[in-house]
């Protein structure tokens, strides 16, 4: 996709309210600065309890931004909402969408939709930065910005990482998907899940304890969805306290438990998650995981 193609930037709000208005403005005025004509959907900042609108509004917000059919749909914020939604949600439209150039970017919440895009449809997203944390601040990340800009384009095809010693030597293919943990557990036994085999899985998740990571990557190889896998990959996991009954038990503890209970290559260090500096993922596509020393590269 040329860079001129990349022009109409769509924000919507599927999930949780937006507690800041003034925000959006910001996140519009750094999008524009990056060459996208901006919209925003007419009920981007509506408010219902702790939603974004009711789950009527959040619907046809989506189902008006596949319709509109902009370059990039970008949500404004995670939170909770979408898992609300997708029994109703029209996959074969916003497929159609991704057909006609759309290209469906976020995480967090996001992660319901992205999944459920892909479990439906086979159709692929982006996971990435959204308007709110990412750009509606004094100043967005360069890298974070950066990437997003040349994943939108095409001018990105893969990223790189430092991850763990004695993974050198891996080099395995496989359909890229994932996002936020908790999201993703909470798709198990839905038809919202993706039924992937050989894939390559990536996750994050923030304000979870590690033993609450663990159980949750547990629960995925309990359910055989690890074992179906080539590698996991994991992001970031941030804004969780310490309790003073871990006693030494730490995130790194935590993977370790997880490694000797599973059989494939578990990696970290994938700069990815609630963190201010992101990559841009396709999730979906194929792409390739190759380690040297402890330098990971993910390209498609």
């Amino acid at each position: 996709m040329s860079a001129d193609a990349v022009s109409t930037l769509r924000l919507f709000s599927a999930s949780g309210v937006v507690a800041e208005k003034p925000r959006l403005r910001q996140a519009a005025r750094h999008l524009s600065a990056l060459g996208y004509q901006v919209q925003q959907d007419d009920t981007a900042a509506a408010r219902h309890q702790r939603f974004a609108g009711t789950d009527e509004q959040r619907l046809q917000a989506l189902h008006r931004t596949a319709a509109a059919r902009p370059a990039v749909a970008m949500a404004t914020r995670g939170g909770y909402g979408l898992t609300r939604l997708l029994d109703g949600i029209d996959w074969p439209a916003l497929a159609r969408s991704v057909d006609n150039g759309t290209r469906w970017v976020g995480h967090s919440d996001m992660t319901a939709l992205q999944l459920g895009l892909l479990a439906h449809t086979g159709a692929s997203s982006w996971a990435g930065p959204m308007a709110q944390d990412d750009f509606g601040v004094d100043t967005p990340d360069d890298v974070t910005s950066a990437c997003f800009a040349e994943a939108m384009t095409g001018e990105l095809e893969a990223v790189g990482f430092r991850t763990d010693a004695g993974l050198d030597g891996l080099d395995v293919k496989g359909t890229l998907w994932g996002g936020n943990l908790t999201v993703l557990c909470s798709l198990l036994g839905t038809p919202h899940m993706p039924k992937v085999r050989g894939g390559i899985l990536f996750v994050e998740d923030v304000n979870e304890h590690p033993y609450r990571v663990e159980r949750q990557l547990l629960q995925l190889a309990q359910a055989g969805v690890l074992a179906r896998q080539k590698a996991l990959v994991l992001g970031a996991f941030t804004a969780w306290k310490p309790s003073p009954l871990d006693r030494g038990y730490t995130l790194k503890t935590a993977v370790e438990a997880v490694r000797s209970r599973v059989d494939l290559p578990v990696l970290t260090g994938l700069p990815f998650g609630h963190v201010a500096t992101k990559v841009t993922l396709p999730v979906g596509r194929r792409v390739a995981l190759v380690v040297q020393g402890r330098d990971a590269l993910i390209g498609w």
